[in-house]
């Protein structure tokens, strides 16, 4: 069952367009964010929250992220990569996600690969955008959903704990972990902010990242 944290604060909040909250990513100028039950992938005014664009996904389940100009949506099942064009709105292609399974939720690409993150057990791993082969992995705490990466810090969110974590990278320690509003589920940074899905409160969150003393 999805749970709320009164009285924690963010910094910015949207209107989540539809009720069954999944991925969120960012593309250098807007939010994309997908809806499970409504079947959709939406690109988001980033200030307002406003619809842009509607595109149709009947197989989202999960997070989404966007590489080379294109959407991948985890999605169907068993849990694979749907691989969207966003200007046309098709799904140009299906990328497995080997061992074929529904343990994938979050994730985001990097120019290293694309960061996923896995449950039962938990663990994050970095899967070559070519191959979708697992280049590294290491184990992490919780329940992971949504998945991002900024400035060397994997976040990932948690349904059940209702939190947000983030691991380093170069350590595979955890450095960072902040109480969310609600269950969150889809999570992505625009350079500035970590943005989640906030699922019962059917909005996206803004909070801060950890402070690297400028690093990036």
């Amino acid at each position: 069952m999805p749970m709320t944290n009164p009285g924690v604060s963010v910094i910015r909040s949207l209107p989540a367009p539809g009720a069954y909250l999944c991925g969120l990513t960012w593309d250098g100028r807007s939010l994309w964010h997908s809806d499970q039950q409504a079947g959709e992938v939406y690109e988001l005014d980033p200030d307002t929250g406003a619809v842009l664009r509607t595109i149709p996904c009947p197989g989202a389940r999960a997070d989404l992220t966007v590489h080379d100009g294109q959407l991948w949506q985890i999605g169907e099942r068993p849990k694979r990569f749907l691989v969207l064009d966003p200007g046309t709105g098709e799904t140009v292609e299906r990328r497995a996600v080997r061992p074929s399974s529904g343990r994938i939720c979050g994730a985001e690409a990097r120019p290293e690969g694309v960061w996923v993150c896995l449950r039962q057990p938990p663990v994050v791993q970095l899967r070559s955008t070519g191959t979708v082969e697992v280049l590294r992995e290491f184990p992490v705490a919780g329940n992971p959903s949504g998945l991002t990466e900024a400035d060397g810090v994997v976040y990932y969110t948690d349904f059940e704990d209702v939190v947000i974590r983030g691991y380093d990278v170069a350590t595979e320690e955890q450095v960072f972990a902040q109480p969310a509003t609600g269950s969150p589920t889809g999570l992505t940074y625009d350079g500035r902010y970590l943005w989640y899905c906030d699922f019962p409160g059917r909005a996206l969150r803004a909070i801060a990242p950890l402070d690297r003393g400028g690093r990036r």
